[in-house]
């Protein structure tokens, strides 16, 4: 090495490096900071910037008239909803039908011409109360101990006058964004026993948006619970619909794939829960009588109904056990297809859901194969 007599420092590659590092670190930075400035333009809807910046002084002032949010009017559309009744040119699509011996669980969904996808279902339960699965229903703490999808629920105001109360969730989506619920629900009794609860989407000043999550704009959800005749059973009939920001294709393949799953895991929570043992009755003390001059349901229908299920549940089956493995295989890829065309190309997302659909029928098939085998022995 030359001497240049001490006027050139002498600089160490590694420093050099690292000084690289940190300054190109800088540069990004000082870039996205002003792209978000420049683009970003400030939000003038004086509705949404109330809920921005909001102290816990001015929260408590601001806080909605949970009357107007979920009313009566409501009740009556869950019960218009309930009897399965559908607009002209709109149509039932079977989704799912199974049973085990603690449960059965069918479920259909329609496309409204105004509105996201809709799905109706209908789950029974053996040797449960309608009282204790009203309670194991709306108790969000027990939840989190069961539901892998819900990752965080707060309650932000109750409504005793009334029985209102709004909440705040966050739900996992599988390789998306982490989805928000803000909604406030009731629940009524009728003179039958039967229990109905209505949620809807709203905002809420102790809920600002957050840029880490997608928050859910329309929302909407019913059930009902009653006692199944003749039986030690009851069952829920729940509709829902919400527009989460998915292709509508996309989303009705991920729920037919995942909600066996997750009622399973359902089922196995009821059964352990207690409610003496968990510290939200909130339920009991919110639950208002019907509205005067509105009925329920008897429940008398409801064994009918089960008994239908099942009927088709085991036909269901049935035809499932006749299917080639070599159709499944043919099944298996075009849905391996559609489904990375409607992730959007997103060939990882699409190639998972289908050959999670593939290995879940042919293993399905080999076994019930090797049943079939073993009886004729």
């Amino acid at each position: 090495m030359v001497d240049d007599g001490g006027l050139r420092p002498s600089w160490n590659p590694y420093t050099m490096g690292v000084i690289l590092v940190i300054l190109a670190t800088q540069f990004v930075r000082w870039c996205s900071a002003r792209f978000r400035f420049t683009v970003a333009p400030p939000n003038l809807n004086p509705k949404t910037n109330a809920n921005v910046a909001v102290s816990p002084s001015s929260a408590a002032l601001s806080q909605p008239r949970t009357s107007s949010i979920v009313s009566d009017s409501d009740l009556k559309d869950l019960l218009h909803d309930l009897d399965e009744k559908l607009h002209e040119n709109e149509e039932w699509e079977p989704v799912i039908d199974r049973r085990n011996h603690f449960f059965s669980y069918t479920a259909k969904s329609c496309k409204p011409k105004d509105g996201p996808l809709k799905y109706l279902s209908i789950t029974v339960f053996e040797n449960c109360s309608s009282e204790l699965l009203r309670n194991f229903y709306m108790d969000n703490n027990y939840r989190k101990t069961w539901d892998k999808t819900l990752m965080e629920h707060e309650q932000l105001q109750v409504d005793e006058s009334n029985g209102t109360e709004i909440g705040r969730t966050i739900k996992k989506f599988p390789f998306l964004t982490p989805r928000e619920y803000v909604s406030a629900w009731r629940v009524w009794e009728d003179k039958y026993g039967a229990f109905y609860c209505l949620s809807k989407g709203c905002e809420h000043a102790l809920a600002p948006r957050q840029k880490k999550y997608v928050r859910v704009m329309f929302l909407r959800s019913g059930w009902r619970i009653r006692k199944v005749a003749g039986r030690n059973a009851c069952e829920i009939k729940m509709v829902h619909q919400e527009d989460a920001g998915l292709n509508v294709e996309m989303a009705k393949l991920v729920f037919a794939k995942s909600i066996w799953s997750y009622v399973c895991r359902m089922s196995d929570a009821l059964h352990i829960y207690s409610p003496q043992l968990n510290s939200s009755l909130s339920a009991t003390m919110l639950t208002q009588k019907f509205p005067p001059g509105m009925e329920g349901v008897d429940d008398t229908s409801s064994a009918a109904s089960t008994i239908c299920c099942q009927v088709a549940s085991d036909c269901y089956t049935s035809n499932i056990s006749r299917k080639p493995a070599n159709k499944l295989i043919k099944n298996g890829l075009i849905l391996l297809g559609g489904a990375v065309c409607l992730s959007g190309g997103h060939s990882d997302l699409g190639a998972k859901v289908a050959m999670a659909y593939i290995l879940t029928k042919l293993t399905k098939h080999g076994a019930l194969s090797r049943l079939r085998k073993a009886g004729k022995h």
